[in-house]
């Protein structure tokens, strides 16, 4: 998995439609192998990350959970301990 995807699943208050663009943008540039489609390739690019867009509102309307929401402030603090002890940085 690519690793600027971020999870969306289950925080309160829900992904934003810019945070769901945004994986679908990293989605389709990891699988076509390009972060700037040619000219000839971008409206294939714009409809595939479209179409993965819509997927993931979908999947993410569609999911259940028993587990209360995340939060995103402390799942960033806890992202920035695990880079810290990874990288060896404070």
């Amino acid at each position: 998995m690519c690793r600027n995807i971020r999870v969306l699943h289950n925080f309160e208050p829900p992904a934003t439609e810019d945070e769901i663009r945004a994986a679908a943008v990293q989605y389709v540039r990891k699988v076509s192998g390009s972060t700037h489609p040619s000219a000839a390739n971008q409206e294939a690019f714009d409809l595939a990350v479209e179409a993965v867009a819509e997927a993931t509102r979908v999947l993410l309307e569609s999911l259940v959970t028993k587990a209360p929401p995340r939060d995103r402030e402390v799942e960033a603090a806890k992202a920035k301990e695990r880079a810290a002890a990874r990288y060896g940085t404070s």
